[in-house]
């Protein structure tokens, strides 16, 4: 299997993870808020994540702080949006980074793209559209998701960076993955000693989780923490940006079936058309070039 198709499947198991998680955290809004989510989420993937840090080299723990703290700023706002919305609406605006990705690309680093990828982009655009059309107005959950989307719009434009600078010796994604579950959980945690005066107070509602919430929560600290955020590093080593991007224009598909099956969200006929569009795209973003004519001399 060639490189890009090894890192094309790695993170459509992080999309398929993605997916998951949105009822996961859904649940435990109840319970938590954002920074004690977050908090306890990285305590659990820092402990799975300890073996890591022996031989860590300078540049992985570079990156990793920067990649960390934007990754942090995303999940921070996404999750403060997902309190105030529902999660189809937070998984909608969440894949609104089909979009900021390349225009953020084009703007900030003057990237180019083909006619092809543009139509991938459209594509996915239209599907969710179609998949989370609702007529409530626009609120502050809303807001607040789509600026942990720009956030997360950098992320994947870093970590694209990253793999370029360093392409004569790779970062070890594992390693990566370490210092930024390091950085969620500092940072996570100054916010749960500013809100709560404390740790005491969030121990004990972690204490105080039903045992679904409690599984919700190892959950994500395990695998949509630890594996999900090591595969995508090792993904985008391998997979540009802007297909990085039409890529995870599929999880509101997972998000919507998922929340179908756990907590009742349902789509209709215009969802699954919607649903169907943003897999055509994946398949038009994958497509190769048509080879360039030659002019007759």
């Amino acid at each position: 299997m060639r490189p890009e198709r090894q890192g094309l499947l790695a993170l459509l198991v992080v999309v398929v993870v993605w997916g998951t998680t949105f009822p996961a955290m859904k649940m435990l809004s109840a319970y938590l808020d954002a920074p004690q989510i977050i908090w306890a989420r990285f305590a659990i993937a820092l402990l799975v994540l300890a073996p890591m840090w022996r031989g860590l080299r300078a540049a992985e723990r570079r990156w990793g702080l920067l990649l960390g703290a934007l990754l942090f700023l995303a999940f921070w706002l996404q999750i403060e949006g997902l309190a105030r919305t529902t999660s189809n609406r937070n998984a909608f605006v969440t894949g609104l980074n089909v979009l900021v990705v390349p225009l953020l690309a084009m703007a900030v680093l003057g990237r180019r793209y083909g006619g092809a990828l543009w139509l991938a982009c459209g594509m996915a655009l239209a599907g969710m559209v179609l998949m989370f059309h609702e007529d409530a107005p626009w609120n502050l959950g809303d807001t607040l998701t789509l600026a942990s989307t720009l956030f997360y719009a950098v992320y994947i434009l870093a970590l694209e960076e990253c793999a370029r600078r360093n392409s004569a010796q790779p970062l070890r994604a594992t390693r990566m993955a370490a210092v930024q579950a390091l950085v969620m959980f500092t940072a996570a945690g100054a916010l749960v000693l500013a809100r709560h005066g404390g740790a005491a107070t969030s121990l004990q509602a972690l204490a105080a989780l039903p045992g679904p919430a409690l599984a919700a929560l190892v959950y994500l600290g395990v695998v949509a923490s630890v594996l999900v955020v090591t595969l995508q590093a090792w993904g985008q080593q391998r997979v540009d940006a802007m297909r990085s991007a039409i890529v995870f224009g599929l999880e509101p598909v997972f998000a919507a079936a998922t929340a179908w099956v756990l907590i009742g969200e349902r789509l209709g006929v215009a969802g699954l058309a919607g649903a169907a569009l943003i897999v055509a795209a994946l398949v038009v973003s994958q497509m190769p070039p048509p080879p360039a004519r030659l002019r007759a001399s």
